[in-house]
């Protein structure tokens, strides 16, 4: 089991390098000069050479790179061209929202799609199961930022259950922190909750028809029992993937989210530097968000050493 931790964690090396290469020729083979860009068509030559020396395209591309893993390898990101303020610190500032948003998101979705395709895989071809799927279908079809505008109008301007935009911490109180989370939770978990009841379902129809869970059956075992224990705990492993590839894309991709209930995460922080074309925060958010896709998965392939029996080595 040591030489299959071993493995997955050095094929998870390689994976980040490419990352890292790709993010650092995305500001350097971008069409033309890329300070200009940045400056854009009124800055003086004096604002240009600033914006070469502060990015380091004075120098030789080899020497560049160096430096810039060099940098990289020590925490430091990088300094925002709009705020001059590090990389690594808006980053942090901004993360809490992000990953609480994502927590709460997934929780969500897992109490509620992973019950909803082990019904509709125990009732398979009934009315429960067609519901299920139909609402799964339904809720891949209609666009995350309409489903946030529909609950937005319902729940908080009609019924004013909840407020309409913001975020509180989670440390002031988890009240106050679920007022303002919950209506973008459910928004962001509408896509995950189909994709999970979906893979949950036909998952649990793979394994309802191996022996032992007739035998478990024929011992008179409890439904419920047989089902959660045995079925469940035999399928979990493609559930256990599309749930953690879920929660790294809801890390990655809450942009339309946070900007439709102006919650002050990752996302707003990634359309933000995208319009002042602030590139150091780009290439810091891109190299962020691709570790935390990589560690996640990496967690994943380690975790099926635990639920698959058959891997030993």
């Amino acid at each position: 089991m040591f030489g299959y931790f071993l493995r997955r964690i050095l094929a998870a090396i390689p994976v980040m390098a490419v990352v890292a290469l790709f993010v650092f020729l995305l500001l350097r083979l971008t069409p033309g000069d890329p300070a200009a860009i940045i400056a854009g068509d009124m800055a003086t030559p004096e604002q240009l050479e600033r914006i070469r020396v502060t990015l380091g395209l004075h120098q030789p591309i080899h020497v560049q790179f160096i430096t810039w893993v060099q940098r990289l390898l020590s925490g430091d990101f990088g300094v925002s061209l709009l705020s001059n303020k590090p990389v690594t610190t808006l980053i942090s500032q901004r993360l809490e929202p992000t990953i609480s948003l994502a927590l709460l998101t997934i929780f969500l979705t897992i109490i509620i799609s992973v019950p909803m395709g082990v019904l509709a895989a125990w009732r398979h071809g009934s009315w429960i199961d067609n519901m299920v799927m139909s609402a799964s279908v339904l809720g891949f079809s209609i666009p995350v930022f309409v489903i946030g505008y529909i609950l937005i109008q319902i729940f908080a301007l009609n019924l004013s259950l909840f407020p309409v935009q913001g975020f509180t911490s989670i440390s002031k109180g988890v009240v106050p922190f679920l007022e303002r989370a919950i209506l973008p939770a459910l928004t962001l978990a509408s896509v995950y909750i189909a994709l999970i009841a979906r893979m949950t379902r036909a998952a649990m129809l793979d394994v309802l028809g191996e022996d032992y869970v007739r035998t478990a059956r024929a011992k008179g075992l409890d439904e419920k029992i047989v089902l959660f224990r045995h079925a469940l705990r035999n399928a979990a492993v493609p559930i256990l993937t599309v749930i953690g590839t879920g929660f790294a894309l809801m890390i990655s991709g809450v942009v339309v989210t946070e900007s439709v209930f102006n919650i002050p995460g990752l996302g707003r922080l990634t359309v933000d530097a995208i319009l002042a074309r602030d590139y150091p925060v780009i290439q810091g958010l891109i190299l962020f968000t691709s570790g935390i896709y990589v560690l996640i998965n990496l967690l994943i392939d380690l975790s099926y050493a635990f639920l698959d029996p058959r891997i030993r080595y």
